[in-house]
């Protein structure tokens, strides 16, 4: 189990991105992560007329490292750092260490 998911929304902590929010839209099997609208680069792009696609520069997402990026606490409106627990039923669960449980 993870400690940052797809869809999370996130804080950036450290780069040229710091202090800007997303959502993951994507994690990486080399511990990175693909933020929503953070991180972008230009990428130029050939046009292909066999499928409609024009050609021209467009902002694509880069990957971060995840240990840049914080789960975004709705409560303290702070990115935190996530753990682990166990539920009372026995079930794994999300929570940050302040003691907010993540997956509501």
């Amino acid at each position: 189990m993870k400690k940052i998911r797809k869809g999370d929304e996130v804080i950036v902590t450290t780069g040229k991105d710091k202090g800007r929010r997303g959502t993951v839209l994507q994690v990486l099997a080399d511990d990175r992560v693909l933020v929503e609208g953070v991180n972008l680069a230009k990428k130029h792009i050939k046009p292909n007329p066999n499928i409609g696609e024009a050609g021209g520069i467009r902002d694509t997402a880069m990957p971060l490292d995840i240990s840049n990026v914080l789960v975004f606490n709705p409560k303290s409106k702070k990115g935190e750092r996530v753990g682990f627990r166990i539920g009372k039923d026995g079930n794994k669960v999300r929570v940050f260490k302040s003691g907010d449980v993540v997956d509501i």
